[in-house]
């Protein structure tokens, strides 16, 4: 499994889609967070990194499924998934070596935000005026999400053999279970009576609580759940290709 988890990282960055995807979601958030002015930093009158964990989950909405729909998708397009099957290697084990390996993309995407961090804290008055702690919290609560997003774009992956399908099955999929039980709450149906429990059920309700610092082990078992749930489900579709 772990050579598998290197030549899929390896695949990335031997070409040019890692260093795409990191440049563009770096340059998205950084015209957000500094030069669009609903969204500027330079237009709040404290010092806060609030922007980017709120814009981070859209941006997160297309970027993890354009990281994802190639996984399993290129794999059966191009036949390659048959040469995975004759390896000594489980279903699960191809399953988490793709997912952790998507998944590290997107965490070294991260990684330059941390310029964003570094900015704000200077810019403080007084210097370093920013609660570092729930930062760090917030960041959490996005690497959560990004393992969500992209369980269910490697599911979205595994269901076609078409990569611009697998991408858009996966952006609908995650806006349906990262926003879709907070709007449905809102339904007449559902107001007053089970609207929180229906809010609960949607990704949105968990990251928010993450971000503002709470880091509680109900919403760790919420992401850990929905991670497992997407990758077992997307275990039983190889299974039966392989079958």
């Amino acid at each position: 499994m772990i050579s598998l988890f290197f030549k899929e990282v390896n695949s990335f960055f031997s070409s040019i889609i890692g260093y795409v995807v990191i440049a563009v979601f770096f340059l998205i958030i950084g015209l957000l967070m500094w030069v669009f002015p609903d969204f500027s930093i330079l237009n709040y009158k404290y010092a806060t990194l609030e922007q980017l964990f709120d814009v981070a989950p859209m941006v997160f909405l297309f970027l993890i499924p354009a990281v994802t729909m190639r996984a399993i998708a290129e794999e059966r397009h191009q036949g390659t998934i048959e040469f995975l099957y004759t390896k000594p290697v489980t279903s699960w084990q191809i399953v988490l070596a793709k997912f952790l390996a998507d998944w590290f993309l997107v965490a070294v995407a991260l990684l330059p935000t941390l310029l964003f961090y570094y900015s704000v804290y200077q810019l403080g008055l007084p210097k370093g005026n920013l609660d570092s702690g729930a930062i760090a919290g917030s960041y959490l609560g996005l690497l959560c999400l990004a393992g969500a997003f992209t369980a269910i774009g490697l599911f979205a992956s595994s269901l076609t053999t078409n990569q611009i399908v697998a991408f858009l099955l996966a952006a609908l999929l995650a806006f349906i279970f990262y926003w879709g039980f907070d709007f449905m709450s809102r339904l007449p149906v559902f107001v007053g009576r089970v609207d929180d429990i229906v809010q609960m059920l949607g990704i949105d309700y968990h990251y928010r609580q993450i971000s503002r610092g709470v880091i509680d082990s109900r919403n760790i078992l919420y992401f850990a759940s929905v991670i497992i749930a997407f990758l077992a489900a997307t275990r039983l579709n190889l299974d039966k290709l392989r079958g």
